[in-house]
């Protein structure tokens, strides 16, 4: 199984959505795939997260990093739409 078959069956395998076969094919992936394995994780914290309701102050700095972060990208594919 490759990395990107994993991921389209995320969503499924956090829900419990599939076979024992295709199961037993994610768990042996995750087993020696790290990235996937990092994947998984944090997806599932975001999901408890997000179900708690919990919110979760940034420091300072690493609020305006993100803050720049995610108006550069938002900036970048705004100009790419445009060269198009």
């Amino acid at each position: 199984m490759k990395c990107t078959e994993f991921l389209k069956e995320l969503t499924d395998y956090l829900d419990g959505n599939i076979n024992a076969n295709l199961k037993e094919e994610l768990d042996e992936h995750l087993h020696w795939c790290h990235g996937c394995h990092v994947v998984l994780n944090t997806t599932k914290k975001t999901i408890e997260i997000y179900r708690d309701n919990q919110i979760y102050e940034l420091p300072e700095p690493l609020r305006n990093r993100l803050h720049q972060a995610i108006t550069s990208k938002c900036r970048g594919s705004k100009h790419d739409k445009s060269n198009a």
